[in-house]
């Protein structure tokens, strides 16, 4: 009897200590993360499945970084594309973007570009100063713009994002999958 009750608490032991990496590595590691909306097409579709690194809150984030962060707008999380860091200018003028007077190609746009040809801009001109009153970007701020620019409600519509909120950077996509968990 004493065997039995040994390999209970072993298993027990595993199981507990099985369940405690999870939890670290659910939380502090890595998260799952499944896209909603169309903001960040062609990049990313609604429903894919993300796995979003919260070790780039020590690393640090760079331009044009996916990220997923807390809306600040409603209880959501959004994943958008980081255009602006602290201490950078931004400016939008006939399609081009700029960030320090650096001109940038953004070839995610290019499907929208290519559609919207006749059809005028796919990012309308703006600065930094028009939307948040600011010249740069703050410590501990960033400017987000998704990728699908007629339909995404980002920096443009809320303003700056804080770094605080930003859950993490998106690292890997899993491809979508059916409501049975099946892959598409």
């Amino acid at each position: 009897m004493s065997n039995w009750k040994e390999e209970i608490v072993s298993w027990g032991k595993a199981v507990g200590i099985a369940v405690m990496i999870a939890v670290v590595v659910r939380n502090l590691i890595f998260a799952p993360y499944i896209v909603k909306g169309e903001s960040m097409l062609p990049t990313l579709q609604n429903d894919n499945r993300l796995i979003v690194s919260k070790f780039s809150k020590w690393e640090g984030y760079k331009h044009f970084d996916i990220i997923v962060f807390n809306a600040p707008d409603s209880k959501e999380k959004y994943i958008k594309r980081i255009i602006g860091l602290p201490g950078d200018t931004v400016e939008m003028k006939h399609d081009t973007l700029y960030i320090n007077g650096k001109a940038y190609n953004e070839p995610y746009l290019k499907t929208w570009k290519e559609k919207n040809e006749t059809e005028g801009l796919v990012t309308g001109d703006f600065t930094l100063q028009e939307i948040t009153n600011k010249k740069v970007i703050p410590k501990g701020y960033v400017f987000v713009l998704g990728d699908n620019r007629l339909v995404s409600k980002d920096s443009r519509y809320f303003g700056l994002v804080p770094m605080k909120d930003i859950v993490g950077k998106a690292v890997l996509r899993i491809w979508p999958v059916d409501e049975a968990g099946l892959v598409k």
